[in-house]
């Protein structure tokens, strides 16, 4: 799979269109393995989300911020997520719905 196809597949697993319409996320980057996205306004303060496919064939989701200083700051971190556990794993902590 290519870097393109990847970050496709993780917004699909995730709710595609209705996800983005839903949660407000925007800004989709793919980058190596992963999808990046900035997130809305959320219950951690989280403004942007990194899924890593994992090469256990599982996803690993990072939610963090930047400081004044424009350092990376990881707020939480979840390992060994299956794709069917995206949309409740993003919800756990951003408290934001994924679907209706």
């Amino acid at each position: 799979m290519d870097t393109l196809q990847i970050a496709n597949t993780i917004l699909e697993q995730l709710g595609g269109r209705r996800f983005c319409i839903m949660t407000g996320s925007k800004n989709f980057m793919a980058d190596g393995n992963s999808l990046i996205m900035t997130l809305a306004a959320n219950k951690i303060k989280a403004k942007r989300l990194r899924i890593i496919l994992d090469a256990s064939d599982t996803y690993i989701m990072e939610f963090f911020t930047f400081n004044k200083d424009l350092k990376k700051t990881v707020l939480e971190r979840v390992e060994d997520v299956y794709c069917d556990q995206l949309q409740e794993v993003f919800t756990r902590f951003t408290g934001l719905y994924t679907r209706l």
